[in-house]
């Protein structure tokens, strides 16, 4: 019966954090797949969380199933983090958000929604993108398609490339777009860079469809919601997935959602009853546990401002670890230009890095990097940074 079937060859990161434990150097270092570890290696239980989950076992009761949509309190919750409070789309009605199993359920969801309800567009994501982007789409069965972004001799954007790109696809074309934290490169538009992207977008007829995996991790809740909040007030349509896996380091609870801000509030009932119906014929319903969380977690008070600092203490050990490995590399190769380290954003930084040279740095100093060169600086302590800078400078 199933004779034919081709061999997987499993995922490259996946396969790479095996290889990483079981790799019995004390020295080893994991900077490959993007989790967020503490100062001590560790992957945190935010206090906020566990104090939700507190409150969540001492209220019990039953655990029915949540309708299609998720739970009410934790979409309202959702679409006011992405918008803000008083928002005009959410005061509206023009915004159909649901919950979703952690932000890849949302953007599979939204994706089958996209083929059914525009089949004869096409996919536009950007070069590079997370690879997970492009297998998604091409499994609901769109043509996938990359815009100029990250510029190799810069280590920065390639923005007149990427509107000129834009500029020339057909109406109802669908770009995907990372709201902030770009993965894998960590190079970001800047606020005034998405003002002029904009208008492109809409003289184009194009729909954007925003990644937001890591609001929090860039600048600040606020500042990395920019894209969602200013193309919400362009009267854009458009779709935003979001994930709180990182920001509230709960990854195996999947938490997550997808918003369709829209034209109209018509609009936006027709989008979520069809958003409806695909959730039922992929996993039904999603997950009860993880929406209390986030619904305790983000309309609490007291644990929401518990929730912002302690995201913001992350933020920070991540831009204190990347200006002291940038210190360290400068100091060891005075005569090469790593400021790329400062100017990337969030979780990621793409160094530049040969597939060689990566697997030099893995089987030579036990420093774990993907093969595209990407770095998950969230790995890096003040423990391991100048030897990892060490490891830097001799294969550079």
């Amino acid at each position: 019966m199933f004779e034919h079937i081709t061999p997987y060859a499993g995922d490259p990161i996946f396969a790479l954090v095996d290889a990483f434990n079981q790799d019995a150097r004390p020295q080893k270092v994991n900077l490959s797949i993007g989790i967020y570890f503490d100062e001590q290696g560790h992957l945190p239980v935010l206090q906020c969380v566990q104090e939700a989950e507190r409150r969540i076992l001492a209220e019990g009761g039953a655990k029915p199933y949540l309708p299609m949509e998720g739970e009410a309190a934790c979409r309202t919750q959702v679409a006011r983090l992405l918008l803000g409070e008083g928002n005009a789309a959410l005061a509206e009605g023009r915004v159909a958000t649901i919950q979703t199993v952690g932000s890849s359920g949302g953007l599979k969801v939204g994706a089958d929604f996209l083929r059914t309800w525009l089949p004869d567009s096409a996919v536009w994501v950007s070069d590079p993108t997370w690879d997970n982007h492009r297998s998604m789409f091409e499994g609901s069965g769109f043509a996938v398609h990359s815009y100029p972004y990250y510029d190799s001799a810069t280590g920065g954007l390639r923005f007149d490339d990427m509107l000129a790109c834009l500029r020339g696809l057909p109406a109802r074309s669908i770009v995907l777009l990372h709201a902030c934290c770009h993965n894998p490169t960590g190079v970001d538009l800047t606020a005034a860079q998405w003002d002029t992207l904009i208008p492109v977008l809409r003289e184009r007829e194009l729909l954007p469809y925003l990644d937001l995996a890591y609001q929090g991790f860039g600048d600040g809740i606020a500042e990395d919601a920019h894209s969602v909040r200013a193309l919400a007030a362009s009267g854009l349509t458009f779709f935003v997935a979001n994930s709180f896996s990182k920001s509230m380091s709960v990854y195996g609870e999947r938490c997550g959602a997808l918003s369709a801000v829209c034209a109209s509030k018509a609009e936006a009932d027709l989008v979520m009853g069809q958003l409806r119906y695909t959730v039922r014929r992929i996993y039904s319903s999603p997950a009860i546990h993880a929406a209390r969380i986030v619904a305790h977690v983000l309309g609490d008070a007291d644990l929401r401002a518990q929730w912002e600092d302690e995201l913001a203490q992350m933020r920070s050990r991540m831009i204190e670890v990347r200006q002291a490995l940038h210190a360290h590399v400068t100091r060891l190769r005075p005569g090469r230009d790593f400021s790329f380290l400062l100017s990337q954003r969030g979780m990621f930084s793409y160094t530049g890095l040969t597939a060689a040279q990566v697997d030099q740095l893995r089987e030579e100093h036990a420093v774990y990097l993907i093969r595209s060169g990407r770095m998950c600086v969230a790995g890096l302590t003040q423990g391991n940074v100048e030897r990892v800078a060490q490891a830097l400078a001799e294969v550079f």
